[in-house]
């Protein structure tokens, strides 16, 4: 685990050089298609060498939500460790994770009437609006859902209205949990400016990789907009949002990173929320922890 661009797929490839290992991605972006460069995608050289499960295994115009990821890890470590492998989680995607630790509290069925006066809200008072009203019921799930979310906003305000309850405090209740336990490794460089500083390089490679003709082919579809949880990655938003004109590259390239390292410290804020996390393991180390 870890924040963006914290060296985690590398840390994965060494990890399978050395032991038996399959890798389960645990990456929000990464379950699309014709998603690549955005969001840091494994070429397609490394993903036969090292093959990823839940990779490309969305089209952008579908969601994905964290049951359908436990219900897709529930099926695939058991076949896994029966293949006498062993099952290596991978990625930043920290709701997954929790999910994953604590299990899926029973949620309430949608409300129609209520998402409709979710929406109504949303198109006259916009998504920082209903972010103060999260804020309000649920501070918790307001720092670690974006402003922009208003998927997760929205879901979160519905949630209390339908139950009482904040979707926080549904997060503690411990449900339907795995039977098997963790090694949470987890990557943090100490000094956060040289997280950003890692940020900025990656945004910049991309860049140059073609990002932004990569958006220009997923808008181009003709299907997709920024109400998508595809098009609300982080990049592909402030890129969409420079192609349509809104404003100039530099602004561009500023906000994308203000929006990657908002991302990276909200999944720091998790990190730190979890028990028994290893952090910033050494190999050597991580041969102590799977030796007992």
């Amino acid at each position: 685990m870890g924040p963006t661009a914290s060296g985690k797929t590398q840390l994965a490839l060494k990890l399978a050089n050395l032991y038996p290992v399959e890798i389960i991605s645990v990456d929000s972006a990464l379950i699309y298609k014709d998603m690549d460069i955005g969001t840091a995608k494994p070429d397609k050289t490394t993903l036969v060498k090292y093959p990823h499960h839940l990779v490309d295994i969305c089209d952008p115009s579908e969601r994905y939500s964290a049951a359908n990821f436990c219900n897709a890890v529930h099926q695939l470590v058991p076949e896994i460790i029966s293949n006498n492998k062993i099952p290596l989680l991978v990625g930043g995607t920290m709701m997954y994770y929790n999910a994953l630790f604590k299990g899926l509290a029973p949620l309430p069925n949608a409300s129609p009437e209520i998402r409709a006066h979710l929406d109504n809200i949303l198109a006259t008072k916009g998504s920082v609006y209903l972010h103060q009203q999260l804020v309000l019921v649920d501070p918790k799930a307001a720092q670690l859902i974006h402003p922009n979310d208003t998927q997760r906003i929205q879901r979160a305000l519905e949630v209390y209205k339908l139950t009482g309850q904040s979707m926080s405090e549904l997060w503690e209740v411990e449900e339907d949990l795995p039977a098997y336990d963790f090694i949470k490794l987890a990557l943090a460089p100490e000094d956060r400016s040289l997280l950003h500083k890692r940020i900025e390089l990656r945004f910049d490679t991309m860049i140059q990789m073609g990002f932004l003709d990569e958006v220009r082919h997923l808008m181009q579809r003709g299907d997709l907009s920024l109400d998508l949880p595809s098009m609300r990655c982080v990049g592909y938003r402030q890129a969409w949002l420079h192609l349509q004109d809104e404003y100039d590259r530099n602004t561009m390239r500023d906000k994308a990173l203000a929006a990657t390292r908002q991302l990276a410290k909200r999944q720091l804020t998790w990190l730190r929320s979890f028990e028994n996390v290893n952090w910033n393991p050494s190999i050597n180390d991580i041969k102590k922890y799977l030796s007992t």
